[in-house]
């Protein structure tokens, strides 16, 4: 399959870090502006290297360091603006049709801004990017999913932020997430803000299956969740004999038959150590299973990728085609935080194009 006609593909994309996203000039020049002096280089194209490079060296400490200097540059509503228009800008130029961009409201407090104006910036940049893509022909509709960081325990914090999250809802929030690290910090740290989140009808997805296991999917699958932030190590609760033939546990059974999907990033999985190369990624098992999979980016700066190179990915190791992927769109449509009107529509807008690539 061709660049080109991978490029045409219409994507969905639900897993998308808005500071795990910018271009590296934007970074450079965000970073003249607000008098932040500690990037590595200030060479587009260096910088652009350095980023995936410390993403790949398997150090924790240089992984994390790369959202320092994303964070440090988002600090004011004209940056936040700037970075989300180009966020979508960008998704939209490689055949996104529908993506959902998230974003921890309380990363970026430190110029003065609170948390709704946070929201608020961010909320006007998208529906600015939504209208370069319609000027350039590449038609695409965005949701933002505020974030609350998991590891911040502080009695209320999450709950203050899906308060934020709700209060938003009409103004271009789709939903409500936790980041940041899994491991030893579980969902059910956070179970006030998802029953609120529940009594109030507002979706939300949880990070799980990626640094932590079946035990964390588990906890999320039972405080609602409706996807899986990765959701990938589900497959440890799965058996495979000698013919390959698989035994489902009872949790990689329900996520499986109640279709909660994953949100599958390939690129950043490997850089976490999910596995060692494309080819040996759970995500080809788990979709021969019958889970309901998601392809998303994750961080396209930290992983120098897009969402067409990651579904390239797949086409070169699984031999997935057309078909596979017209599937795993629908599956991102079906999963998404919208109406079902719309829901309807994006439907059947991809299906039309698939069958455009065929003709």
């Amino acid at each position: 399959m061709t660049e080109d006609v991978l490029r045409r593909v219409p994507k969905v994309a639900l897993h998308d870090h808005l500071d795990g996203g910018l271009r590296p000039a934007t970074v450079i020049e965000l970073a003249h502006a607000a008098g932040y002096t500690g990037l590595p280089t200030t060479d587009a194209a260096e910088l652009g290297t350095w980023f995936r490079d410390a993403a790949d060296s398997g150090s924790l400490e240089r992984y994390l360091e790369t959202f320092d200097h994303t964070i440090a540059v988002m600090q004011s509503a004209d940056a936040l603006r700037r970075v989300a228009a180009e966020a979508v800008e960008d998704l939209a130029a490689d055949g996104v049709v529908y993506a959902e961009l998230r974003y921890a409201p309380e990363q970026h407090l430190r110029g003065g801004l609170t948390l709704d104006q946070v929201v608020e910036a961010v909320n006007e940049g998208c529906r600015e990017g939504e209208d370069r893509g319609i000027a350039a022909g590449n038609p695409i509709q965005v949701g933002t999913l505020v974030t609350a960081m998991r590891q911040n325990t502080e009695p209320g914090h999450s709950l203050k932020i899906a308060e934020l999250a709700v209060r938003h809802r009409d103004s271009g929030v789709a939903g409500f997430d936790i980041a940041g690290p899994e491991l030893g910090f579980g969902p059910e740290l956070h179970a006030d803000a998802f029953n609120y989140l529940r009594e109030q009808f507002l979706r939300f997805t949880i990070h799980a299956g990626e640094a932590d296991g079946p035990t964390s999917i588990a906890k999320a699958v039972q405080l609602g969740t409706q996807r899986l932030g990765h959701g990938v190590r589900v497959i440890e609760d799965i058996t495979f004999d000698e013919d390959g033939e698989a035994r489902l546990g009872r949790l990689a059974a329900f996520v499986r038959d109640t279709r909660i999907a994953l949100e599958v990033c390939p690129s950043s999985n490997l850089q976490t150590g999910i596995a060692g190369k494309i080819a040996e990624h759970p995500v080809q098992k788990l979709y021969e299973l019958g889970f309901t999979i998601t392809i998303s980016c994750d961080n396209r700066l930290m992983s120098g990728t897009s969402t067409s190179r990651e579904l390239g990915l797949l086409v070169d190791a699984f031999n997935w085609d057309l078909s596979d992927l017209e599937l795993v769109a629908l599956n991102g449509i079906e999963a998404g935080f919208l109406s079902q009107d719309r829901r309807d529509e994006l439907s059947d807008l991809i299906i039309d194009r698939f069958q455009d690539l065929r003709d």
